[in-house]
């Protein structure tokens, strides 16, 4: 069969190896445009609050560095050292990944517990979402046997063999599981040790980077004002007490993943049709953002004074009562005086 272009005859196999080159193209030229692109820009960075840092008096001088400069006594990370350290540790992750390693996501604070799941779960890495275990890395082994065991009460609550216990045996065994399930559920499919750890913010989980770091495991982590980046191998200058800070760096570490997996990216190379913002933006950004604060709080104590003030007006005024009582309590005494002074005469003229 032969299909007919501009008066040629092109066999019709040909057809499906354009359709391939096209696509080979099309591939590359995606490419090259994301080796121009920045992974995620300084626009999205500051909507998402990654440039607060913490409070002056907070502060480690070690990340001295990363600091632009200080605003109404909060430090303000340089979000092009952000944009840097994001770069550089998205080509590291995605080249673990590309590996067929895997990746342990490590976030106890309350506001990142939730976004660490649900970004390990996107990616298909594991996860520590609660208090973490001393030697969960280092003593691994031990920590193997209390898997085992989660893995065996799961499978004996699907073949039903729960029944020939007692109810007290059962209500134990279903509050072992809860437990366990709650310290190991996420690493529970994990075979060996990972091949990175990502952790949100390395001073709340010291211990974590440090069994890493003992076993020569590369840390990811995001580091705040309040951090000694040297603890981790790729810092990243940011914010990790903001939700939508964390959401975004984490979400960013997890597409490095998925993109390895060939999935499709959520964070990372987002095009962003608003310019680019520089670090003098960002200053005017915080300023604005103080001055909007301010706005509120005099307002809410504006509000609070009148309703203070409206409710002063409704109370009754004890003290004004208690001086218009003795004005008209005064005839009533008089005419008592004036009654009793006949009565007292009557009683001495019968004394008499």
């Amino acid at each position: 069969m032969l299909y007919t272009h501009h008066g040629f005859s092109i066999p019709c196999i040909i057809q499906p190896l354009m359709v391939l080159i096209l696509l080979e193209m099309v591939e590359e030229q995606r490419k090259e445009r994301k080796k121009e692109m920045t992974v995620v820009t300084m626009r999205k960075l500051l909507e998402a609050g990654v440039h607060y840092g913490h409070q002056t008096r907070r502060w480690d001088p070690r990340m001295k560095a990363n600091i632009y400069a200080a605003k109404n006594g909060v430090h303000i990370i340089d979000l092009a050292k952000t944009v840097d350290a994001v770069d550089e540790a998205y080509g590291a992750m995605k080249a673990i990944a590309e590996k067929g390693g895997r990746v342990l996501f490590v976030g106890t604070k309350k506001q990142a517990q939730a976004i660490v799941m649900e970004e390990a779960l996107r990616s298909g890495s594991f996860h520590v979402t609660q208090r973490w275990l001393g030697g969960t890395l280092t003593n691994y082994r031990t920590i193997q046997k209390r898997i085992r065991r989660l893995l065996e009460i799961e499978q004996m609550e699907e073949n039903d063999a729960l029944g020939n216990y007692t109810k007290k045996e059962i209500a134990q065994i279903s509050k072992e599981k809860v437990k366990l399930d709650n310290f190991l559920g996420g690493i529970k499919e994990m075979k060996k040790l990972p091949d990175a750890v990502f952790v949100v913010d390395p001073k709340e989980d010291y211990n974590a980077v440090l069994e890493a770091r003992k076993l020569h495991i590369p840390v990811f982590g995001i580091c705040d004002t309040n951090c000694d980046p040297a603890l981790v191998d790729y810092a990243i200058p940011g914010n990790d007490d903001a939700v939508k800070a964390i959401k975004l760096l984490v979400g960013v570490m997890a597409d490095a993943i998925v993109e390895a997996k060939g999935g499709l990216l959520e964070f990372a190379y987002v095009a962003d049709e608003q310019p680019e913002v520089s670090m003098e933006d960002v200053i005017i950004n915080v300023q604005e953002v103080a001055a909007e604060n301010e706005r509120r709080r005099r307002a809410r104590f504006e509000e609070k004074r009148a309703q203070q003030n409206a409710r002063n007006n409704r109370r009754p005024r004890r003290f004004e009562n208690k001086e218009a009582a003795p004005a008209a309590d005064a005839p009533a005494a008089s005419e008592a005086i004036e009654v009793a002074e006949p009565v007292v005469e009557a009683t001495e003229e019968t004394n008499e």
